[in-house]
């Protein structure tokens, strides 16, 4: 994938992915998915339609979408209309959690609009997310039981992953490995879903489907330890968020969970401030500058290399098609954001 090009719904897609043919079939799935999600977004009332549309219509990388898409290129159907249902549902569900995040964490702004909370109101927002859900369960109804099972356990860990990030580490509870835990099912679990639902129905071989939902798993992993630094160490304006933003929050992800571990003047300094939520940038900008003098992101950056040698493994065990380097390829630039 040629790097700083990402797939969009605005744009279409014009990312390298290894031949014409794979791109001319991302392309069309692509737009197959957005045509649908869409479609589906717009049945109901206007009064309903025009939030549950908000954020779809800002945009978005449609990562899920392209994960699915990818990994239906291992089946003998990879553009079986399931594949495409199971694209749609994997981002209709994460737009409906973005809706119930941004209500948590009280946020303004969400992919350079408003958020809904913001611009309508909490109940808004988070019958909004509702709707959603609803709309994501009547695509699954159009597959197969097993889909509806497998998103069943999808939806109990996603809500557990948000419980467990609400509820904080238990009582001698390692930090670290809490942290873990909360991203894997709170993010990587719908990428791996996504994987799943595209490789299964495409046709691919029960043992693919388990690798490429391995691979959307440790691929969710990277993902979320990769946002989590440039939160905090991010040049905002190529990465056009605000340093910082999780600790305003009272969230601390893993370089910081890394950095308050070390036994350093830093490391000290750090905790005796990160007791909760930075109320002020004096704050803040004194606990970036303390964060950059340890090893946090380099110890954070070593995680996400474990992960990587796990899609790695995984990739070298599946059919030699051009979609296995392109998931090599979109990996690797997952990464390469951090800079």
């Amino acid at each position: 994938m040629t790097q700083g090009t990402t797939p969009s719904p605005r744009n279409g897609f014009s990312a390298n992915l290894g031949g014409e043919e794979l791109n001319a079939r991302m392309k069309s799935g692509l737009s197959a998915v957005e045509d649908l999600l869409m479609q589906e977004l717009s049945r109901g009332e206007d009064f309903i339609t025009d939030k549950i549309t908000h954020l779809a219509a800002a945009g978005g990388k449609r990562f899920r979408p392209m994960m699915a898409l990818l990994c239906a290129e291992f089946g003998p159907e990879p553009r079986h209309d399931n594949v495409i249902r199971g694209a749609v549902v994997t981002e209709m569900v994460h737009l409906a959690t973005l809706y119930h995040d941004d209500v948590m964490d009280e946020a303004e702004r969400r992919r350079g609009v408003e958020s809904a909370n913001e611009r309508w109101s909490n109940t808004v927002a988070i019958l909004a997310g509702d709707v959603l859900f609803a709309h994501a369960s009547r695509l699954m109804s159009q597959t197969d039981l097993e889909t509806v099972a497998h998103f069943a356990d999808t939806f109990e860990e996603l809500v557990t992953g948000q419980m467990r990030e609400t509820v904080g580490p238990g009582e001698g509870e390692d930090p670290v490995e809490h942290y873990l835990k909360v991203i894997d099912e709170k993010t990587a679990v719908l990428i791996g879903s996504a994987a799943h639902l595209g490789s299964r129905h495409s046709g691919a071989s029960p043992e693919v489907v388990e690798s490429c939902t391995r691979v959307g798993n440790a691929v969710g992993m990277v993902f979320q330890i990769v946002d989590d630094i440039i939160d905090i160490f991010s040049d905002p304006e190529q990465s056009g968020k605000t340093p910082g933003t999780d600790l305003r929050e009272g969230v601390f992800t893993l370089p910081v969970l890394y950095a308050l571990e070390e036994d350093s003047e830093a490391g000290e300094e750090l905790r005796g401030m990160l007791t909760g939520p930075l109320l002020d940038d004096a704050s803040v900008n004194r606990a970036l500058e303390l964060l950059r003098a340890t090893r946090g992101r380099e110890r954070a950056l070593e995680t996400v290399r474990g992960y990587l040698d796990e899609v790695e493994r995984e990739l070298d065990a599946l059919p030699d098609v051009p979609a296995r380097e392109a998931l090599r390829q979109m990996t690797r630039l997952t990464v390469d954001r951090v800079g």
